[in-house]
Formats: structure tokens, C-alpha cells, sequence
């Protein structure tokens, strides 16, 4: 199989291990009955028994990935693609497009967004911020 192909199948699976990780929770293995994001959800979710991912959410997610799949060409994006167009292995183009990411300017700006609306609390907060 492709190796960009068993890369992309496996970040679920790392992506749920390293949240699981962070909380101290036991890792969870994926399912043969469940898709793409229905073993994401499980292994990110399960907590004692059999999970069964809700199918209104998981759509919603599925949406929310493909968006951000086709949303422009982001550093991140253009750290793989310019790694990757000198011939390296996959897994140094996506080890470069996860650095870029890290950057305050790319993925940070996700997390600098959070603090905001944190700061700002709730909707009748919202003129005083703006000023």
C-alpha cells in the first residue's frame, strides 16, 4: 500500500493516543466496524465499555474536516508541499508541516482565538472587547 495512504490511516489512531495520553487515559485501539471517523471518535472517547459514536456529531466532524482539508493553501500545507517536492519520505514533509503548525502565527492563532472568546465571556461582553 502507498506509504501516504497508511500515513493518513494512521493519524486517527495517533491523534486519539496522544489526547488519551495527555489525560492519562488507556489507549484504545480502532474497530473493524467503524469508519474513518467513528474509530477517531471511539479511540478519542471510549471510557469503559463499548462506545458508539453518535452519528449526528460524527457527520458534523466529518464536515468539519473536509473543510478544513480544502481550506486554502496554509503554511502548514505549504511546508509539506515544499518539503515534500525534494523527493524526502512522507513522514519528514508531515514532521515539517507539523513545525509550521506549531508556529503562534499558523496553529497558534487557533489557540490565540480560544483565549479571546474566553476573555470576552459572553455575548453582551462583546461591544465593550470590540472597543
Amino acid at each position: 500500500m502507498n506509504k501516504r495512504v497508511r500515513l493518513i490511516a494512521k493519524f486517527p489512531t495517533i491523534a486519539a493516543w496522544v489526547f488519551r495520553h495527555s489525560r492519562g487515559l488507556p489507549y484504545v485501539f480502532p474497530r473493524n466496524d467503524l469508519d474513518y471517523i467513528g474509530n477517531f471518535v471511539n479511540m478519542t472517547f471510549e471510557i469503559g465499555g463499548r462506545h458508539e459514536p453518535n452519528p449526528v456529531l460524527q457527520r458534523a466532524l466529518e464536515i468539519l474536516l473536509v473543510l478544513h482539508a480544502d481550506h486554502e493553501q496554509n503554511c502548514s500545507t505549504s511546508a509539506v508541499r515544499g518539503v515534500a517536492s525534494s523527493r524526502v519520505d512522507p513522514y519528514s514533509a508531515i514532521a515539517a508541516g507539523v513545525a509550521a503548525l506549531y508556529g503562534p502565527l499558523h496553529g497558534g492563532a487557533n489557540e490565540a482565538v480560544l483565549k479571546m472568546l474566553d476573555r470576552i465571556g459572553s455575548v453582551e461582553n462583546i461591544p465593550a472587547f470590540l472597543e
